[in-house]
């Protein structure tokens, strides 16, 4: 037997089980989905992948070494300018725009309990679309205050919502209506505000509105990127909550999470990644609508499964950015119109199923 000096300071043992999901020290333990945690890793390569795959398309052609090898430093002559200055801007945004976009969209998700409750249903991306429209056809904003705009527009749109869906609380049955009402004035809001624009600023306007990555720069991954590392966390440190509250608020309330203060905060945090995720590449239809959804048939877990959806949400329009490239020969076709085609092929897949499955 060896004898144990208790004045010298015990050193943590990290003790991992895979099979039941559990990190644990001497201090702390953290359980996690084994599968939900492979199945982000295996998103987060592909979306390291179309990443590379984009950065090697146009007219300028690249294979996936050589696009490794420049951004190491090292690759072929006259290649670091169009990779770095030119084409990893736009793949970055695509890749952190999604995610945002992913995430938003398994918050509201979650919050309404409801598969319809995503952000661009219920009014908070047109709010944050007619805010960045205000900014950039009424005051000529560059990209700070085009994202200044987007986050005031979005903020604005959730309190007015959130107050008129008030009663004794917000239940997601009303958040869905009021936000679908909200969106139509949102709508014909930014019309007006289009059709009033001048001929250039109208152009603009039309590209960015149909969600667009073109000419985009390191200004607009800072815009998105500085929200990520700021609204993600609270979204992570707020996911057991945001569990509990799809129980129900007497539930949640019974197992000491106050519902109203925990949903006004998670309703914050997914605004502002709206927000974020608009201002820097326009409102991207459908990625926030599908990611949650594919992203739980993918892990097979209960739950908002927020940052497998944000993965799924970055391989989205990562992918929609390289298929409009591969398609199109060039990049100035907006991804938005590759996500929306895809978008309505996926809902009518969606009601086909549900159809056969006898449950519409």
């Amino acid at each position: 037997m060896i004898p144990v000096d208790a004045s010298k300071p015990h050193t943590p043992t990290v003790q991992v089980d895979l099979s039941r999901g559990l990190l644990r020290t001497a201090r702390w333990s953290l359980r996690y989905d084994t599968r939900a945690l492979l199945v982000c890793v295996g998103l987060g390569v592909l979306a390291l992948c179309t990443t590379v795959f984009a950065i090697g398309t146009g007219t300028y052609a690249l294979s996936p070494p050589e696009v490794v090898r420049t951004l190491t430093g090292n690759g072929p002559p006259g290649a670091e300018f169009i990779v770095v200055d030119l084409r990893l801007p736009r793949a970055l945004t695509a890749v952190l725009v999604g995610f945002a976009m992913g995430m938003a969209g398994a918050v509201f998700q979650s919050l309404t309990r409801n598969p319809l409750g995503s952000p661009d249903i219920t009014g908070f991306g047109n709010g944050a679309s007619a805010g960045a429209l205000v900014a950039i056809i009424l005051f000529d904003a560059g990209t700070p205050q085009t994202a200044l705009g987007a986050v005031c527009g979005g903020f604005a749109t959730a309190a007015a919502v959130y107050l008129l869906a008030w009663k004794q609380g917000v239940h997601g049955y009303r958040l869905i209506l009021v936000g679908i009402g909200a969106s139509a004035v949102l709508g014909s809001a930014t019309s007006f505000l289009y059709v009033r624009a001048d001929i250039g600023k109208a152009a603009q306007a039309a590209s960015w509105l149909i969600g667009s990555l073109n000419s985009r720069g390191w200004s607009d991954v800072r815009t998105v990127g500085i929200g990520l590392a700021v609204l993600v966390p609270v979204v992570l440190g707020y996911g057991r909550r945001l569990t509990l509250l799809e129980l129900g608020d007497d539930t949640a309330a019974a197992l000491g999470v106050p519902p109203e203060r925990s949903r006004l905060a998670l309703l914050c945090a997914g605004t502002g990644l709206t927000a974020m995720a608009v201002a820097a590449a326009g409102p991207i239809p459908f990625v926030a609508l599908a990611a949650p959804q594919l992203a739980r048939r993918a892990t097979r877990a209960a739950g908002p499964n927020a940052l497998p959806a944000a993965w799924t949400g970055a391989v989205l329009v990562s992918a929609a950015d390289l298929a409009t490239q591969r398609a199109t020969g060039s990049a100035l076709l907006p991804v938005g119109v590759v996500t929306g085609v895809g978008g309505g092929l996926y809902l009518a897949w969606l009601l086909r199923r549900e159809r056969r499955a006898a449950r519409l």
